[in-house]
């Protein structure tokens, strides 16, 4: 596997194709050297990456593993052959054609998700909820949070703001974020700006020797990164959301994709149905 190459070649971004790749290939050891090819909507830049398809494999040794989201027929077939020295594995063949035959119809052969972007309420809502995210973020600002969806809460660099542009970018999820600190736990009580909009907070902690770990990268040798001080932030912190009944979870061992998605189950369930 380290030795393997695989392509994600595309007419569009090469988004869902990486997606979709990469979520199977998490079911196999070892990392693969990635390469993506995205734009390719010519029968000239086909023949280009079948090209270096077949370099690749006479260089390794072994077949590259081909992901591919090609729309056009004459394009998609420069590189889905038998001449290919790739594995070719083609999802609109896997995927879409059985769709088109089950549904009765013909696929748009529009190409890409974005193509039509500048018309679409769902990307302008997203737009709007990276707006709001980036405006709240790290407690800038207690304005509007009326409007908000989710509100995160925790100790600094637990992940609260990955998690937040995430939940907006993906989910056009309007995301605030507002870390705990220990003026807070000295008062024993969340901060009042959020005490109005507790149903929409939700926490994430993470272990101290992460975040010690994490810190000291950003301030080494500071009171801030001390193991110690780590530790009693972060009881603090559980302890409060336990006192408030705020739901939390650990960012230690979970991507943000998961993080984001228990947010979701939890607090905007409706959005897991669209």
């Amino acid at each position: 596997m380290p030795e393997r190459t695989v392509f994600f070649v595309s007419d569009g971004t090469g988004i869902t194709a990486e997606t979709f790749g990469n979520s199977i290939l998490a079911q196999f050891p070892a990392q693969p050297r990635h390469v993506r090819r995205p734009f390719i909507d010519s029968v000239e830049k086909a023949a280009l990456v079948a090209a270096e398809i077949d370099e690749v494999a006479q260089r390794e040794g072994k077949r590259p593993i081909v992901f591919l989201t090609l729309i056009n027929e004459e394009v998609r077939d420069v590189i889905d052959n038998p001449r290919c020295k790739g594995l070719v594995l083609d999802m609109f063949r896997s995927f879409v054609e059985p769709l088109e035959e089950e549904f009765g119809v013909k696929r748009s052969h529009r190409v890409g998700r974005f193509g039509d972007a500048s018309h679409s309420a769902e990307y302008h809502n997203r737009i709007e909820a990276i707006n709001f995210s980036l405006a709240h973020d790290d407690g800038q600002s207690a304005r509007n949070l009326d409007i908000a969806d989710v509100i995160l809460v925790g100790v600094s660099r637990s992940g609260k703001t990955p998690t937040s542009l995430y939940l907006a970018m993906q989910h056009g999820i309007k995301a605030a974020n507002y870390p705990l600190i220990p003026e807070d736990f000295d008062r024993g009580r969340l901060p009042s700006t959020l005490a109005p909009h507790k149903r929409k907070c939700f926490g994430l902690t993470i272990d101290a020797e992460r975040l010690a770990q994490i810190r000291h990268e950003r301030r080494p040798g500071s009171t801030y990164a001390a193991l110690e001080n780590c530790r009693g932030e972060v009881r603090a912190a559980e302890a409060m959301m336990r006192r408030e009944g705020i739901s939390w979870l650990s960012s230690t061992h979970k991507s943000i994709e998961e993080i984001a998605t228990t947010i979701l189950n939890d607090l905007r369930p409706d959005r897991l149905v669209y």
